[in-house]
């Protein structure tokens, strides 16, 4: 294929102006540059952006999947774009080739439909939440994963047509793995790059005050949404038993158990259950989805 044209978003809620404009800059400084740039005001208006980068303000909160949605949109009017790389506004890119990196994966490997970068501090730890698979022993271990990391990643736009966006309804958590899912389902490969740094401040998601709703919530939907219906139960009760086990706060759990009910309830969007083949091929790379 020819040259992939590599794009930039970046969603922000307009709290980290500084962090902001160091993260554009790196970005600037790419020693092959970005196609194009577009930064997302989620809600909030946008501070003075660099030359040549597309501002779009939003007048309301649409959450990491509608907010997202809205960049890859803009990229597809424009239609000059091939590969989009997701990238936090409180994030840095540490290296000047990280583009040309990702467009050489794209060129070499037409089915690769996403990029997976690695998560590290000021330090350059790797938190064991940050490495896309159960084995995380070792952060540098690339290879192909059966999900990726929303903090720093690239995705195919002809992956995008033929699959669908992020999941609106989602708003915030679990709206990576239901991507993945539906990319794998439909061929495409996942890869996770550890050499693709993105500097990223130590976090626990655990910050946002909707964290244990949404992620249960989201986690029942992502079931009924994606699974084989002999799955469903499976994922799921392996997952309340994991939530009590790991949960210290009786706070979060009674939220937690809120949110799962809430899945149960409400209306998840279109169902469209993987092929079995999926889930062995899924099993293959060592994470069947019942975890």
């Amino acid at each position: 294929m020819t040259r992939p044209r590599v794009g930039v978003a970046v969603l922000t809620m307009g709290t980290r102006p500084a962090e902001l404009r160091a993260l554009l800059d790196s970005v600037a400084g790419q020693r092959e540059p970005a196609q194009r740039i577009v930064v997302v005001g989620n809600g909030a208006p946008l501070p003075e952006l660099p030359d040549g980068v597309i501002g779009i303000e939003v007048p309301e909160n649409l959450g990491v999947s509608g907010g997202r949605n809205v960049a890859i949109e803009e990229l597809r009017k424009a239609g000059d774009v091939d590969v989009l790389v997701d990238l936090d506004d409180d994030g840095l890119l540490i290296e000047a080739d990280v583009i040309s990196r990702v467009a050489d994966l794209y060129e070499a490997h037409p089915r690769l439909g996403i990029v997976s970068f690695r998560i590290a501090d000021e330090n350059g730890l790797t938190q064991r939440r940050h490495v896309p698979r159960l084995r995380v022993d070792d952060p540098m271990r690339g290879g192909e994963v059966t999900t990726f990391l929303g903090g720093g990643h690239s995705l195919s736009m002809p992956m995008l047509e033929e699959i669908g966006g992020w999941p609106d309804e989602f708003f915030f958590t679990h709206e990576e793995t239901d991507l993945a899912w539906r990319a794998l389902d439909a061929g495409w490969k996942i890869r996770y790059e550890p050499e693709l740094v993105l500097q990223h401040p130590r976090t626990s998601p655990a910050r946002h005050a909707v964290y244990y709703r949404m992620t249960a919530r989201n986690r029942v939907w992502l079931a009924r949404r994606n699974l084989p219906a002999p799955l469903v139960p499976l994922y799921l009760g392996t997952w309340i038993l994991l939530t009590v086990a790991r949960t210290r706060s009786v706070t979060g759990l009674r939220a937690w158990f809120a949110g799962f009910g809430e899945g149960v309830r409400t209306a998840c969007g279109v169902r469209q259950p993987m092929r079995w083949r999926t889930v062995r091929r899924m099993t293959a790379l060592g994470r069947p989805p019942v975890i």
